[in-house]
């Protein structure tokens, strides 16, 4: 008997409105995390892509969002586009308003990143993944050979602006459908529904400024990885590359042209997840999480603390210490512990983590002295109250390499904060003491 199509409702954060829709009353939470313009409502007229909706619902409860500034989701005044960072705070808030504490995260397409992003920085509200033709970045470079070319994004842009709206893109997303019209009139409805063609244009901007790959390490639930091997949207080296780098994550190529999942043969999608997501087990004890790892120390401290001696540098301090632990709660850091005139505290966003280095930055120099921060985003163990790994080691190296009143980040912050409208000035690469490699760097400007 097919599903009756569900309310949508909202869930509020803020000015924030997200949409959703909670559809099927199975064991397991599934989020479908779709791409970037997905509008919950229209999913259910094409017929195809409801028959593939109720077969997951048909054994999970399963949870449909817009994501914020798309769909039904209306975007607050505070909103300054698209980001990883956002969408994931998208779905945490969707799942506190459903009262879901665990769930199954399927990512397609641009979604399949921030299901990524999401279970490696929460992994204890993560049951399994899911990914279907996905990427973990988007254009060609030395060590990542497919893809966009680099020379071709402006051009691939204007293409897409273009044909956003017009049904057009049905030809690359789901060749076997793109003859017939009654399809190609809903899915140009559907677009328009989701964004307006330049909003489009600058989320998939986003997208391809987006590099996850330093993240794939630390994705360490369950991972089962799908991808067609005749992909027109995203090729299929974009899934392999993630089936060798994501820690035992177990990889099925299936036969087939089409992007979408719910064209051409679903059933085997739907067969090999529903298979797998069977198998999942309960979680396992939690020691490590992703994280963006903050450092700031006071400039010269030593010779400050001299000149004013211990009484006169003790109050200062400790008006500093209330400077950044306000900052630190109003970005929704975490402090782990204090070193001297430092601090060392963690986010689960790293454009938070960004914002609130700066404004400590500011704060203190109303007191006569200057700070230099340092981040890095990275796999962090977890140890009681406090934290380690080499992510932390890197933080601090980071740190240790900022000149006064800069906020230094690696290639990593600035390759997740894609979208933010923060910008960077190129501090070049460095090596790091005590760590591997070459690191590049990146000044926040402003």
């Amino acid at each position: 008997m097919p599903v009756v199509q569900p309310e949508t409702q909202y869930a509020t954060a803020g000015d924030l409105f997200i949409a959703y829709q909670v559809v099927g009353g199975g064991p397991m939470d599934l989020v479908f995390v779709p791409s970037f313009a997905n509008p919950i409502d229209l999913m259910w007229q094409q017929p195809a892509y409801a028959r593939f909706l109720e077969r997951l619902a048909g054994f999970s409860r399963l949870v449909l969002f817009d994501k914020r500034g798309s769909g039904r989701s209306a975007a607050g005044p505070d909103f300054e586009g698209a980001t990883l960072e956002g969408w994931m705070e998208d779905i945490r808030i969707v799942m506190e308003a459903i009262g879901s504490e665990r769930a199954a995260l399927l990512g397609f397409d641009a979604g399949g990143p921030l299901a990524m992003l999401f279970a490696s920085t929460y992994p204890e509200r993560t049951s399994a993944l899911v990914l279907l033709g996905t990427w973990a970045r988007l254009v060609r470079a030395a060590d990542y050979p497919f893809g966009l070319e680099p020379d071709g994004v402006p051009t691939f842009l204007d293409s897409f602006e273009q044909r956003w709206g017009t049904g057009a893109n049905l030809a690359r997303t789901a060749p076997s459908l793109a003859h017939d019209e009654r399809v190609r009139r809903w899915y140009a409805q559907y677009e328009r529904a989701g964004n307006m063609p330049r909003v489009a244009r600058q989320v998939v901007r986003m997208c391809i400024d987006t590099d996850i790959r330093h993240v794939l390490p630390a994705v360490r639930v369950p991972t089962l990885i799908l991808h067609r091997s005749g992909d027109r949207t995203q090729e299929v080296e974009h899934g392999r590359y993630l089936a060798r780098h994501i820690p035992v994550a177990r990889w099925v190529e299936l036969p087939g042209d089409d992007h979408l999942p719910w064209a051409g043969d679903q059933d085997a999608i739907v067969g090999q997840l529903r298979e797998f997501l069977a198998r999942v087990g309960p979680p396992a004890e939690l020691d490590r999480v992703l994280a963006t790892v903050l450092f700031t120390d006071i400039v010269g401290s030593t010779e400050r603390a001299a000149t004013l001696g211990d009484r006169a540098w003790r109050a200062l301090l400790d008006t500093h210490y209330g400077i950044v632990r306000r900052e630190l709660e109003r970005h929704r850091g975490r402090e782990v512990k204090t070193m001297g005139d430092g601090f060392l505290a963690t986010f689960d966003g790293p454009a938070r983590a960004i914002r609130c280095a700066c404004a400590i930055r500011d704060a203190v120099r109303s007191l006569g002295i200057q700070i230099r921060a340092g981040l890095h985003t990275g796999e962090c163990e977890l140890m009681q109250d406090d934290v380690g790994g080499i992510a932390v080691h890197i933080g601090a190296r980071v740190v240790a390499t900022a000149a006064p009143s800069e906020v230094l980040v690696s290639s990593t912050v600035k390759d997740l904060v894609a979208g933010s409208g923060l910008r960077f000035s190129d501090r070049g690469k460095h090596h790091l003491r005590g760590v591997a490699g070459e690191w590049h760097l990146f000044a926040v400007e402003g």
